[in-house]
């Protein structure tokens, strides 16, 4: 028997860190489906507002915009309160809020250790928790947590960023396995070099530090790492998150999906 084909346009998809970056790359991706938003992200109340308008202007869709402290529990159940009651579900919640401190373990200051697990890991926990109640009455969810390649590997100086990002892993496995037969799937992707102002301000570090030019040192960072010498654009992760909200990837649940360039192959 044929399965009945899901449509994407009219769901609701609630995406933390989407005012910059990889989030707000996935949220065009997304609207440009039909997919009403829930945005996110660390900006003036005002500013969240009118990107919700322009987005709604833009792709004809319903947007709303919330800043909440995903350090802060309360805030995040607030948050998610909030969304449900004026969307009516989540349907797709993409966990990209993601923030880093490179420091070796032993001066590693404990207060960025428990923002960055708070951030990249509790957070998650909590929108899951907060989404599955719809996703399960409908019979339909899609979770994506962006992770990252240090959700497989580790690097130097980045023990809390390397935790989280291996347990927002672990954390995709167990409510792929908790939900699998709900009709709701979770999936971890693991990018590796990804071009946003973050990366190229350290990219400028590099080029001072080696007394290169930019390119050269861009380079260089790049290949340290990854076999590929490019860095992704955050479009490419948006263009795979709406992939896994399709059919075609209902099967694909409890997977930690390399987007890394074979940095991982070596």
């Amino acid at each position: 028997m044929l399965q009945k084909k899901t449509t994407l346009k009219g769901k609701t998809a609630l995406i933390t860190g989407s005012t910059s970056g990889i989030g707000l790359a996935t949220a065009h991706v997304l609207a440009e489906q039909g997919i009403n938003l829930v945005l996110h992200g660390l900006m003036d109340e005002n500013e969240g507002i009118a990107l919700a308008e322009e987005f709604s202007a833009t792709y004809q869709i319903k947007a709303l915009f919330d800043g909440a402290n995903l350090m802060d529990t309360n805030a995040i159940t607030a948050f998610m309160e909030r969304a449900i009651e004026i969307m009516g579900s989540i349907d797709i919640l993409v966990n990209n809020a993601g923030i880093q401190h490179t420091e070796g373990v032993d001066t590693f200051p404990t207060s960025k250790w428990n923002a960055i697990i708070a951030i990249n890991l509790t957070a998650a926990f909590h929108t899951i928790q907060k989404s599955l109640p719809s996703m399960k009455a409908n019979g339909w969810g899609r979770i994506i947590n962006v992770a990252s390649v240090h959700g497989l590997v580790a690097s130097l100086n980045k023990s809390a960023y390397v935790a989280a990002k291996h347990g927002i892993v672990g954390l995709t496995k167990a409510v792929a396995l908790e939900c699998a037969e709900q009709g709701i799937t979770a999936n971890a992707i693991c990018p590796g070099w990804v071009d946003t102002p973050l990366i190229n301000n350290q990219i400028a570090e590099v080029a001072k530090r080696e007394n290169v030019e930019f390119e050269q040192a861009k380079y260089n960072l790049i290949t340290a790492k990854q076999a590929l010498p490019e860095m992704m654009d955050p479009r490419q992760i948006g263009e795979f998150i709406l992939f896994l909200c399709s059919d075609t990837a209902r099967s694909i649940t409890g997977a930690s999906l390399p987007m890394d360039g074979a940095w991982t192959a070596q």
